[in-house]
Formats: structure tokens, sequence, C-alpha cells
């Protein structure tokens, strides 16, 4: 009988939601999964009673993984006791992307890097992660040099608030009745907002779009990478699409990067626009996978180092809780727990 581990989650909210589902889904072999958040009740999650208990920095003795998605503070608080209980924490949270010390893993992208791991992995912006799933394989062809990315980010970004006031603004809307906006800086219903996090005054990108680059630049391990990004929230449940414009070292043609995609993993290619087959948030909604699509020559340049692409892929899925599984399964593939 192979190897079963006790399995520990912080935090219940649309992602821990998920975290569950995709750990029944995928057959993780958990012995058990114990839930954790602010006070102890039962709770049905992805339609499974759990009795949820309070998180203490006792609570992760006898844990082997302990999956944190309940936001930067407590990923920070009880760190260390997990660590000092010898699980490993995978963490869904902002707080140690860019610690040097904290691995930041895609397991399509750089599962190497868990073999460093000192206790603890992060888990990227759910940007990054789509982002990289279909650049990664194209950067190690090629050699990316340059990207420039527009987002279009879904409600779900904004946790299950976000979702939430979505769909309560568009009831409102068609009952004729003023709109709530909470989750959000204005209106999401029947607007773009091109605003996510904070504006850092010294440059006035958002931490979102600063997120993109210093994450792709440490999973790539390529520090001088040059990425530029606008982030746009959208009228859309729960997947993100992004536009890019790459910049290679080398030549590359369409063709060459259909190839390429179509054999790397958690990618699909779905590219014949002129049968309107292209990726959106639609079809990427509840699926794995990645869908990239669009993919044409950068026609603003002289050269073939140049490519235009688009890409949709599930925000709570491959942005967060299906990666945050695979690094489990990663793992113990890899000996690691």
């Amino acid at each position: 009988m192979s190897k079963q581990y006790n399995v520990g989650l912080v935090g219940i909210g649309a992602v821990g939601a998920e975290m569950v589902k995709v750990l029944r889904q995928r057959k993780f072999p958990a012995k058990a999964i114990q839930v954790f958040a602010s006070r102890e009740r039962d709770e049905v999650i992805a339609g499974e009673t759990f009795h949820v208990l309070p998180t203490t920095k006792d609570s992760f003795k006898g844990f082997d993984i302990v999956l944190f998605a309940g936001g930067t503070t407590a990923s920070i608080e009880y760190k260390d006791a997990v660590v000092a209980a010898g699980a490993k924490m995978i963490d869904n949270s902002r707080a140690f992307r860019q610690d040097p010390d904290v691995p930041l893993v895609v397991p399509q992208v750089n599962a190497e890097d868990l073999d460093w791991n000192k206790g603890v992995i992060a888990n990227p912006n759910c940007t990054t992660a789509i982002m990289l799933e279909a650049v990664a394989p194209l950067h190690k062809a090629k050699g990316l040099k340059r990207l420039v990315a527009s987002t279009y980010q879904a409600a779900s970004g904004a946790g299950a608030a976000g979702m939430a006031e979505l769909e309560e603004q568009m009831r409102e809307m068609v009952a004729g009745k003023p709109l709530t906006v909470k989750a959000f800086a204005h209106q999401l219903t029947n607007n773009l907002i091109p605003h996510i996090d904070k504006f850092d005054e010294t440059n006035w990108y958002t931490l979102e779009e600063l997120k993109m680059r210093n994450e792709a630049r440490k999973m790539l391990h390529a520090p001088d990478l040059l990425l530029s990004c606008t982030s746009v929230r959208v009228p859309i449940p729960r997947a993100h699409s992004e536009s890019l414009n790459l910049e290679f070292e080398q030549d590359i043609t369409p063709e060459e990067a259909r190839a390429i995609l179509n054999d790397a993993p958690g990618v699909k290619v779905v590219d014949d626009p002129l049968n309107n087959v292209y990726p959106m948030p639609l079809d990427a909604t509840d699926k794995y996978d990645v869908l990239a699509g669009r993919i044409r020559q950068d026609i603003s340049r002289l050269d073939k180092k140049g490519l235009d692409m688009f890409v949709s892929g599930d925000q709570l899925l491959r942005g967060a809780a299906l990666n945050a599984v695979e690094i489990a399964e990663c793992l113990v593939a890899r000996g690691l727990v």
C-alpha cells in the first residue's frame, strides 16, 4: 500500500474550497484532511462536511503537508510553527514569494526548485502562474528577452467576496436597483477597472503588475527579464485572460511556438481563428489546462524574434488550488515529504 499523508488546510474561502475539491479529484494520497480557520465549526466544503478547528501554533503536529489559503497575515503568523512541526507549508499568499529562501513554484515550470526548500514553498500570483504555464516552454526553447502583458482578471481574483459582488450587481442591474460596490473600487458589471491592488507611487504601476515581473524573473531564473504589465479587472466570474507580446533572443515562428506548446504539459493550444476558435475565459473555466492561441508573428518588428499570443486560465485552479496540489504531488514524487 502506498504511503498516505496527513494534510492540513488553513482557510476555507474560494481558494481553500477549491483545494479540497482538487485533492479529491486528483486522488491525492491523503490519510486525512483537517481544515483550520478562525473558529471551530462544521462546514460543508465541496460537498463534504468537515469539522473545522481553530488555528493555533500547536495545530500542525503530525501533519506532513499544510496548504495555506487564509491570507498573508495567517501565513506569516504560522509559518514557523508549521516548519517546527516538520510539515511542508504550501502557501498561496504573497507573504514569501520574494523570499530568497523560499522556492516559488509552478511544477511544469520549475519543479527542480522544490529540491532546495526549507519547509516552505510559495504559490505564485494567479496571473503569473497562468502566463508562465504557456511562456516558460517558449523561454526554454528560444530565450525570452522581453514581455509586455495586458491581463483581464476575473472577479474571483478578489476572493469569494468579489465573485459574490459581481453576481449581486448583475441581479441588481436587472432589477433596476442601485448597485452594491464594496469589493472593488468601482462598479464591475458593464465595466472594466484598470486597477488591481495598490499603486506604487514611485512608478504608478500596481503591486499586481509588479508581481508579474518579479515572480517571472525568480521562477525563470532570469533576473534581467524585461517585463511590463497592465492589469485590468473584468466582469468575468473566475477565469483570467492575458494578451502577451513576447520578444526572444532567437528567431521563432508561430508554427514553432504551436509545436512547442503542443508538447507542453498543462497547456492546450486553441488556435484556429478563421473558424472562431481561440482562448476564452468561458472555455477555460473549471479546466486544468491553460488555453493558448492567437499565436502570430509580431508585425511591428523587422525580424522574427517577436510573437503575440492570448491565453486564458482558471484563476482558482491553475492560478491557485490546482498549482498548490500539484506542488504537493511533486514533493511526494521527489521524495521530499
